[in-house]
């Protein structure tokens, strides 16, 4: 029998937050060395010792959440050649017409084949692994992604991030508990306008503009300053950055105080935050 005083475990995405060191994020998976956004690239980024795997999705024209990057399907498949027509929305093939495709041929010879993967494919390998993801939301409604997470009880062992500041409005809504990202500079202001002309260096303005979206970590740029991580800090917020690819611009995000990074190439950027005083 549980003890009545017994503490709930803490989730893993959450235990991620409260991490002390800086987070080292697979971007596409370990996207370097594998095609991305497959399940030869999460493994990779999973034995790599990748903190979290971020990965993106879009839904499919029978509603099913489908791991790829692009809004077409042309650059990481053989789409163009199978179907014989150029940009080729992802939206307008059925899930099943989508995994008929080659993923892997694009990247590299050896990994012809290698189909994308349903969401909830990855997830139960990343999950099954002890690790948590980072689900970035290209499009789709809240609602069926907080069905699923809830669904397969995933609630809190993954991250959700997006540029759409309205789509994690409504997800924080409807799961207020998740742990959010607001990825930035968003896609639109409150007002529904372009940010275009404004600055994008993560400022006080962006700040106070994303406190609705009920995000725990800002996603942003390199344009952070050791001033703006630390009001971020003050705010309860995390800072990650995307996407660092060597070592020397690492080492200086870290140096500002910046709490993760997103990369292509976990094994190297393990190895600046090894080397930072940050451990």
């Amino acid at each position: 029998m549980t003890s009545a005083n017994a503490k709930e475990p803490v989730p893993p995405a959450v235990r991620l937050l409260e991490c002390k060191r800086p987070l080292v994020i697979a971007h596409r998976g370990y996207s370097q060395f594998a095609p991305e956004n497959t399940l030869p690239a999460f493994e990779l980024a999973l034995k790599a010792g990748a903190d979290m795997v971020e990965l993106d999705y879009h839904q499919s024209k029978d509603g099913a959440q489908m791991v790829i990057h692009d809004a077409t399907l042309d650059r990481t498949t053989d789409a163009k050649d199978r179907w014989q027509k150029k940009k080729i929305p992802a939206a307008s093939k059925t899930a099943a017409e989508i995994q008929s495709l080659d993923a892997g041929s694009w990247f590299d010879p050896k990994y012809a084949g290698t189909k994308i993967p349903l969401l909830i494919d990855v997830l139960d390998v990343v999950h099954a692994a002890g690790n948590v993801t980072l689900i970035e939301r290209k499009n789709g409604d809240p609602a069926d992604c907080v069905k699923m997470l809830q669904e397969k009880s995933l609630i809190n062992h993954v991250v959700v991030q997006s540029f759409s500041w309205d789509y994690l409005k409504d997800f924080h809504r409807l799961a207020p508990t998740q742990v959010l990202g607001a990825l930035g500079p968003p896609e639109t202001l409150a007002d529904g306008t372009k940010p275009s002309g404004m600055r994008k260096s993560l400022s006080a303005y962006w700040l106070d503009l994303l406190k609705p979206t009920g995000a725990k970590a800002v996603v942003w740029t390199d344009q952070v300053s050791k001033k703006t991580v630390r009001l971020a800090h003050e705010r309860g917020l995390k800072v990650w950055i995307y996407t660092i690819n060597d070592t020397k611009h690492a080492r200086q995000l870290l140096d500002l105080g910046v709490d993760g990074i997103i990369t292509n190439n976990t094994s190297l950027i393990r190895q600046a935050v090894a080397l930072s005083n940050r451990q």
